[in-house]
């Protein structure tokens, strides 16, 4: 029997669709996903297995123009998904016209591996309006293949999933075939939490904040877990924690619940809150956080 493996990368700008795409595909929540803007800030794989297939799907950061060194990282991490894929899935949503960087769309338009161009969110939208954007995208980037996809109402998502694995080249696996991801558990505690305050938190909180869990100790029956959330002033950590602690017990709580079902045990979480004065724009501070990734 011949078998396929290979990388699948998906790009686009920030709130297409990429985390929950990837998600559809893995039938597990490896991504966050939220409303709000830069929430991957890693290149997160995933990895689907069948008897004669491994198909190692990797969602990236949305494009943008970085502001500080955080962000040049998170470009970074788009930079290597062309570097090595073997089939590229650029993702647009309804009514999208460009994608945030020349330079990338350039990679796009001359790429020479298999592109598939995705259309999301069309549960948005009207036939009219899906035709003349698939005309539009056609147009501009001929070299590749289109589908309309709703990701969060899983259309077509099953169709794109058979192409992709139509398209990897033959080789063996890449990883163990019980492997889910690249990425250790303590990763996905830090993005549970970051996630809830994600969905809690306004304005620039959330982006001022990171993840270290410090513990992670499983019995046989549960899960302990100690976690610092960084944040880069004094007057974040006192909103973080919110009034008599009730803003970060609510965090907690919520992450415990989502963890719960992730690792299919029972949760203890501690969650502490310190400063680590501009993070965001110190190289070895995101050394440490896992943002060395410059390309």
């Amino acid at each position: 029997m011949v078998h396929k493996a290979g990388f699948v990368n998906i790009i686009g700008n920030p709130n297409v669709g990429k985390s929950t795409l990837m998600n559809a595909f893995i039938g597990e929540k490896l991504s966050i996903i939220t409303s709000k803007a830069q929430t991957t800030r890693h290149r997160i794989l995933g990895i689907v297995n069948g008897d004669d297939f491994q198909a190692i799907l990797s969602d990236t950061p949305g494009i943008i123009k970085p502001a500080y060194e955080l962000q040049e990282s998170m470009m970074g991490f788009v930079k290597s998904a062309f570097e090595d894929a073997d089939v590229l899935i650029y993702m647009v949503e309804i009514g999208e016209k460009e994608l945030k960087d020349e330079d990338f769309f350039n990679k796009i338009t001359n790429a020479k591996i298999p592109i598939l161009l995705l259309i999301n969110k069309i549960d948005k939208s009207n036939q009219e309006q899906l035709e003349e954007q698939v005309q539009f995208w056609s147009q501009k980037v001929p070299n590749a293949e289109m589908y309309p996809i709703s990701a969060l109402e899983n259309f077509n998502v099953r169709e794109v999933f058979d192409r992709i694995v139509e398209l990897l080249p033959e080789s063996p696996p890449f990883y163990p075939k019980d492997q889910l991801t690249d990425k250790p558990e303590r990763f996905f505690v830090n993005e549970a939490i970051r996630e809830k305050i994600l969905v809690h938190y306004k304005k620039e909180i959330p982006y001022s904040v990171e993840v270290e869990t410090e513990e992670f100790i499983e019995d046989e029956d549960i899960i302990r877990i100690r976690s610092i959330i960084m944040v880069e002033r004094d007057s974040q950590k006192g909103i973080i924690i919110g009034h008599k602690g009730s803003a970060l017990k609510r965090v907690g709580t919520e992450a415990r619940k989502e963890l719960e079902k992730f690792f299919g045990k029972k949760i203890h979480i501690e969650l502490y809150v310190k400063i680590n004065k501009n993070w965001r724009s110190n190289e070895r501070q995101l050394k440490r956080f896992g943002y060395n990734n410059k390309g």
